[in-house]
């Protein structure tokens, strides 16, 4: 019977092959054009033109499409019969793709239930955020401050809102979440109180600790090993002019260390972004400049809460993430596939990924933050460390970060003790990727903060 059927489609392929001929252009002129008109929906109407960055690659694409549709019309029919098997085996293999994903993301969910005898946490965030609501109605969600901090507004928040239960991120199987402290920040509130705090450091979300519950962030770890205090002013999304101004707006004198912790995956990158904005570059440019963010905290929650109310009602997060439907729908719209590879359509990335280097200028830039810092470190009769995070990439791909000598060298000439952590924890590892949650994309799990703290507690006690 199996062949009967696979010998009937056989014989309808010649009249498919002449349909999809024969509609071919129009059909993709109107995906196309579809494509080109929820692109705009989606950018201009649903969120506003907030995320208008974000669509300008759809933009291209659709647009790209919709050009070259118009020029199908002048192809031969077998030029189309061409294409249309091309574009049929193109499909199949993304489909393909998707579905391996999903069974990707099956097995990972398998090996966490077995090594913790937990279930892995399936709600979606807006689900665990709601949740939390109903047991606690000042709950509150990270949001990294480059989505919300723009020019137009009068204040650039250096934190999160205070004194809340904050839903942080799932990467380990569940989703941590952490009591933010007085000014924001993922620290007991009694650590601004100490006479003397041994450790503050400075970075972004792998700082703040990103995925992981306390005592597993490397803040938490290090007032562990050593029985002092150590003050967590980590922010995700925050590059090098956020981290000199965090130090600017929250160093108190009785910090005997500062960690510059630097994460090599996109810290340059946040510069690049950051420079653009009026008030981080008033901290370069003025020394006296403050926003006095310690006395504006007030404000600073309200701004928050207010973007996190906004993506609620905008549906940026999805819900009922576990619905049949909306399985079904998102494995049509490839949805697995476009949100792992979606870097790969950045233009950024791209350029990035082809020229291999990073900009003299950003480089200069990134010295003067780094010598302005140290001043001000110096200055407060503390010490200065620049530690050096690797990224995932760094050991999945064909690796070529030619920043890495360049950032070094900066280290060097100013004289400030370097940490290399990929040379004293991961490259020591017989796989490095074990530190990251099961060997996929992300931030570091629990045992690789704790490598990571307990080497920076060795290396600044030597």
């Amino acid at each position: 019977r199996i062949k009967i059927v696979i010998y009937k489609i056989w014989l309808l392929i010649p009249n498919l092959m002449k349909f999809f001929k024969k509609i071919f252009s129009p059909a993709i002129l109107s995906f196309s054009l579809l494509l080109l008109t929820y692109t705009l929906y989606k950018s201009e109407i649903y969120w506003d033109g907030n995320k208008r960055s974000y669509y300008l690659t759809y933009y291209f694409i659709s647009s790209l499409f919709v050009f070259f549709s118009v020029t199908t019309f002048f192809f031969s029919q077998k030029t189309k019969e061409y294409l249309v098997i091309s574009i049929i085996s193109v499909l199949i293999s993304l489909y393909l793709f998707e579905g391996y994903i999903i069974y990707k993301e099956s097995i990972k969910k398998k090996v966490y239930q077995n090594q913790t005898g937990n279930k892995w946490d399936d709600r979606s965030l807006i689900q665990v955020f709601e949740d939390l609501k109903k047991k606690n109605k000042k709950a509150v969600v990270t949001i990294g401050s480059k989505k919300y901090n723009i020019n137009s507004l009068p204040i650039f928040s250096l934190s999160g809102i205070s004194n809340s239960e904050t839903l942080h991120c799932n990467e380990n199987g569940y989703y941590s979440i952490f009591d933010s402290d007085r000014y924001g920040f993922n620290n007991p509130n009694n650590e601004w109180d100490q006479k003397e705090v041994e450790y503050l450091l400075v970075g972004d979300s792998f700082v703040q600790g990103e995925c992981v519950n306390r005592p597993n962030d490397i803040t938490s770890v290090l007032r562990s090993l050593s029985g002092k205090s150590a003050l967590n002013l980590g922010q995700g999304g925050a590059g090098p002019m956020s981290l000199y101004a965090i130090l600017r707006e929250y160093l108190n004198t009785n910090v005997k260390k500062v960690l510059w912790i630097y994460y090599e995956g996109n810290d340059l990158e946040d510069l690049e972004r950051e420079k653009r904005n009026n008030i981080l570059n008033n901290y370069l440019n003025d020394p006296n400049f403050t926003q006095n963010l310690k006395f504006r905290q007030s404000e600073i929650d309200v701004l928050a809460t207010n973007y996190i109310l906004k993506s609620k009602k905008n549906k940026k997060l999805e819900n009922h993430v576990n619905s049949f439907t909306l399985k079904i729908v998102n494995f049509f719209k490839l949805n697995n596939l476009r949100s792992k590879y979606q870097l790969l359509l950045n233009p950024k990335f791209i350029y990035k990924l082809l020229i291999k280097k990073t900009s003299p200028q950003s480089l200069s830039e990134f010295k003067k933050i780094l010598l302005l810092s140290k001043e001000l470190v110096n200055k407060n009769n503390s010490k200065l460390y620049f530690v050096y995070l690797p990224e995932y990439d760094r050991f999945k791909l064909n690796y070529d970060n030619k920043s890495y000598n360049s950032v070094k060298n900066i280290i060097s000439e100013l004289d400030i003790p370097f940490i290399d952590l990929n040379k004293e924890v991961f490259e020591k590892e017989e796989n490095p990727l074990k530190l990251f949650p099961f060997e996929l994309f992300g931030h570091y799990n629990v045992e690789g903060y704790k490598k990571v703290a307990e080497n920076i507690y060795k290396l600044t006690n030597e």
